[in-house]
């Protein structure tokens, strides 16, 4: 039975027709639905009882690049220069010469020394053992601890320590530049060695927060004030804003259930259609938690796009059902034939979202690639759920006979009035013409516009927060106030044992710094080189002539080793790693793109045999090596994302005709995605790289579920004009109710305080309605000159 034709009743139903998949669904429906009751509690269990909310700085860069690749194998020589935080402390009323200032900064650091996951032997502040000052006096070199041991709070330490602070060189880095503040760095293990356990992100960031709130307690009267930042605190931040996550599931649910209640009119049918789609959502998460998996802030997306690709099929199906109903179908007829009619089509749409998901596995980061799996296995329980499940469940309630009638009642007052009647007159020439024009024009122009899309981050600060939150805004007293930033970008200076001591080594360092400092953005550099030279002329009485690089190797051992003291983080023990780092005022795309550059240009022109510049270290230093791959991975995963839906489409259809038309509105909104994303200043990043994927992904079933009716009724003989209008009548309402739905329920993600949550919001409401609006509008236009007849 094809939309349109009348339904025969449950006696002269043969149970033994349709497929062989339909026979064994339909047939044991009471054995299918125990199978999906116990599989529901069971993961439903899983999802409760393990799964976790973390996350993991090695999962978020791409591990097999060659720049992480030799950050990781250096990883323990370059402490502080990977995943590390930031603690300023504020004297908001004072400086830092306050006793009261003092005392507090003291049991700062203590609590922060003693916290579970920092590298205690790293730890920097004002009261750090390692932390020292030196100066050249006319009996040489003379140094200590910038904290004096004897530190009392009196006029005379405190005039001490502002002493060794100068002699030090520290303003700009662990000191503020207007003396207000000073800095605790801690660098991070990767694991907790009391425990052996994976620091725990959250966990670490509340700690924190609760240092800072016993400090901040006591409001403008409170002695000092805390600034934190640093990877570790970043994600803290983001894993508590995205609780928020189960308020706006909720909110998009009942959204959802609203638009479907009004559309229906049907309490029974509406219910269904969400609960299969939460259980599927239960099947993923009980999936994710029985693989070890942990949610992170990328992956905890995933539930509720599970959820809103649950809830697109569910309603096709039972409109579809409803449909057969009101024709005087019986409920179990009308279930099969709906089944028969749009499994094929739901599966194909289905994979259609796998492949979306899936190609996101060839992106070399692991949050990605848990992303994209997470995801296809939500999909693949859709299939269950939602093909499956539901068709069975509606054989046993069907719909109401009220909803049912006013379904057939709609189809027959609306077949050629308003807009379902407008949106058929697509299939005539001047109509079609029109739109294909239109289309075009938009094509052209979004396209002008994405060519300036860029990869990585646009704005200062963290882009996955918003500007006005506590982390930015800690972020930018520490940008105001310090010299160094937190951006760094170090080059691994890679020689044999004791090679870094080498005076050729330490030539070619010392020009690689220099070489850094003139690139727009460089704040300055540091090196080995820079202690051995103020070393050297501390030796001779600080003459300025002798502030250089001398040739003489027992001047450069003696440089070297009292550098050691100072600055132990210059290069390690058996100096054959040293790095050179370039401190940059931001860490925005053509930042990092300048330095990369700059610094890839001069390993190559200046690697040798007994001496390696490899890329990349620090925090930017990561970071544009993540861009690098996000930038390849970009056009690699639209490639492979077109051509699998491309494929799957073709199998549907057996038409190049009918792939051209199902395709070509995917393309046209793939491309004003990202001239939205040009307009709102969003870069193409990690938290952003899976929308358009996404977007095709799951925009490919509006065209399969209208095109597979079509096509049917064209194949029979039917006139495009009419099978267009049968395909909107039966499941053409439904594709723009879904499309609304969708587009109304991500868009809430707008308001979240987690910035690249509300981006991926917009861009995928942007995506869905624009997806339904080019099925509905560019279907009929280009079957118009490329399916006039039967397909």
């Amino acid at each position: 039975m094809t939309a349109g034709d009348a339904a025969p009743s449950l006696a002269d139903f043969d149970p033994r027709s349709g497929s062989r998949l339909e026979r064994l669904v339909f047939n044991n429906r009471a054995m299918v639905l125990a199978l999906c009751l116990l599989l529901t509690i069971v993961l439903g269990w899983l999802a409760a009882a393990r799964l976790t909310l973390n996350a993991s700085f090695d999962k978020m860069i791409p591990r097999s690049h060659p720049y992480i690749q030799s950050y990781l194998e250096n990883r323990l020589e370059l402490r502080g220069l990977g995943n590390s935080l930031r603690v300023v402390v504020e004297s908001p009323k004072g400086d830092i010469f306050d006793p009261k200032y003092i005392e507090e900064l003291k049991k700062i650091h203590d609590e922060l020394f003693l916290t579970p996951g920092v590298d205690r032997a790293w730890v920097k502040s004002l009261w750090a053992p390692g932390v020292r000052w030196t100066e050249v006096t006319e009996e040489g070199f003379r140094g200590g601890p910038v904290m004096p041991d004897n530190y009392d709070g009196s006029q005379r330490a405190n005039e001490q320590l502002r002493g060794n602070i100068a002699r030090s060189g520290l303003v700009g880095s662990l000191v503020g530049n207007d003396f207000k503040s000073s800095m605790i760095v801690l660098p991070l293990l990767d694991q907790d060695p009391s425990g052996g356990q994976r620091i725990d992100y959250r966990a670490l960031s509340k700690s924190l927060e609760d240092i800072r709130a016993r400090y901040d307690a006591q409001g403008d009267k409170a002695p000092v004030k805390l600034h934190i930042t640093g990877f570790a605190k970043l994600v803290g931040d983001l894993i508590d804003g995205l609780m928020q996550v189960a308020l706006y599931f909720g909110l998009a649910a009942l959204i959802a259930a609203a638009i479907i209640y009004g559309y229906t009119r049907c309490v029974r049918s509406t219910a269904l259609v969400i609960a299969c789609s939460l259980a599927a959502v239960a099947w993923q998460l009980g999936l994710v938690a029985g693989l070890g998996f942990e949610l992170d802030p990328y992956s905890i997306l995933v539930p509720f796009l599970v959820f809103a690709i649950g809830v697109s099929h569910g309603a096709q199906k039972m409109n579809g059902i409803m449909q057969d109903i009101g024709r005087g179908a019986h409920k179990l007829v009308a279930a099969r034939y709906t089944f028969r009619r749009l499994f094929l089509a739901g599966l194909t749409a289905l994979l259609a979202d796998a492949v979306g998901f899936g190609v996101l596995m060839v992106i070399d980061i692991p949050v990605i690639k848990e992303l994209a799996l997470s995801a296809s296995l939500g999909v693949a329980v859709l299939i269950f759920t939602n093909l499956i499940l539901l068709p069975v469940l509606l054989s046993y309630v069907g719909v109401s006979a009220e909803a049912a009638s006013r379904s057939l009642q709609a189809d027959t007052k609306q077949s050629d009035k308003g807009a379902f009647g407008m949106l058929a007159r697509f299939v005539e020439t001047r109509w079609a013409a029109t739109a294909l024009v239109v289309a075009g024009l938009l094509t052209v122009g979004g396209y002008a516009v994405s060519t300036r899309l860029a990869i990585g981050d646009l704005d200062p600060g963290a882009p996955e927060l918003r500007a006005d939150s506590r982390y930015n805004r800690d972020n930018a007293y520490v940008t105001k106030n310090y010299s160094l930033s937190s951006d760094t970008f170090a080059v691994i200076v890679k020689t044999p044992k004791e090679g870094c001591l080498k005076y050729q080594t330490l030539v070619e360092s010392d020009r690689l710094a220099w070489t850094l400092q003139q690139v727009p953005g460089v704040q300055t550099t540091v090196a080995l080189t820079n202690a051995v030279r103020q070393i050297t002329a501390g030796t001779s009485e600080g003459s300025p002539k002798w502030l250089t690089i001398a040739r003489n190797q027992d001047v450069l051992n003696y440089g070297a080793q009292q550098a050691s003291v100072n600055n132990p983080d210059l290069f390690n023990t058996d100096c054959s790693v040293m790095p050179v780092i370039a401190y940059l005022s931001d860490h925005r795309a053509e930042t990092l793109d300048r330095v990369t550059a700059t610094a890839a240009q001069f390993a190559q022109a200046h690697n040798a045999e007994d001496r390696q510049f490899l890329l990349a270290a620090g925090s930017a230093g990561i970071e544009a090596a993540t861009n690098i791959v996000v930038r390849k991975a970009w056009v690699q995963m639209l490639l492979l994302v077109y051509a699998a839906v491309i494929v799957l489409c073709f199998i549907t259809f057996r038409s190049w005709r009918a792939v051209v038309v199902a395709v070509v509105p995917l393309v046209i909104t793939s491309v004003l995605c990202e001239a939205l994303m040009v307009a709102l200043g969003i870069g193409v990043k990690v938290a952003t790289l899976p929308v358009i994927a996404l977007g095709v992904g799951i925009g490919v079933d509006y065209a399969l579920y209208l095109l597979s009716v079509q096509l049917a009724q064209q194949r029979q003989g039917v006139p495009l004009a009419t099978a267009y209008r049968r395909a909107l009548q039966f499941t053409g309402k439904v594709v723009v109710l879904v499309g609304v739905t969708l587009a109304v329920g991500v868009g809430t993600w707008a308001f979240s305080p987690i910035k690249f949550q509300a981006d991926m919001g917009i861009l995928l409401a942007f995506m869905f309605v624009w997806n339904m609006i080019g099925a509905v509008v560019l279907i009929p236009a280009l079957s118009r000159w490329l399916l006039p007849t039967r397909a």
